[in-house]
């Protein structure tokens, strides 16, 4: 099965507390929804973040929202007070987690490709040099 990146099924937002980061998924149709659930989880969100979530994953299912949310403890070097890492935030992991390689039958694939991306600016795009 070919592989498409997350941003192309679902989009996503973080945030934290502390130092326990908290990412929702949300699946642009649906019918993508079992995908997600088969294709997240916990462990996979864990391998993708390695080093980065000392905690246990923890991953919640939305069905009625054709959402995931996820619960990443230890992943912020202690929290924003404490921490030494530059942004000791979790705005960015649901951008860090969309880039996550899923594999998804070849019609899925052929249709959600580049989606979730801005296109580019046409050449001749008065507005955009």
């Amino acid at each position: 099965m070919p592989a498409v990146q997350l941003v192309e099924l679902a989009h996503a937002r973080s945030g934290d507390k502390g130092d326990v980061v908290n990412i929702g998924v949300i699946a642009y149709e649906p019918e993508h929804y079992p995908l997600l659930v088969e294709a997240l989880t916990p462990v996979r969100v864990q391998e993708h973040f390695g080093d980065m979530v000392r905690g246990t994953v923890a991953r919640y299912e939305l069905p009625n929202l054709h959402a995931l949310n996820f619960v990443l403890p230890g992943a912020l070097g202690g929290g924003g007070t404490v921490s030494l890492m530059m942004d000791a935030q979790g705005k960015v992991f649901s951008t860090a987690l969309l880039r996550m390689e899923v594999e998804v039958p070849d019609e899925i694939a052929r249709r959600v490709r580049g989606r979730g991306r801005a296109p580019p600016y046409p050449e001749e795009d008065e507005t955009h040099p």
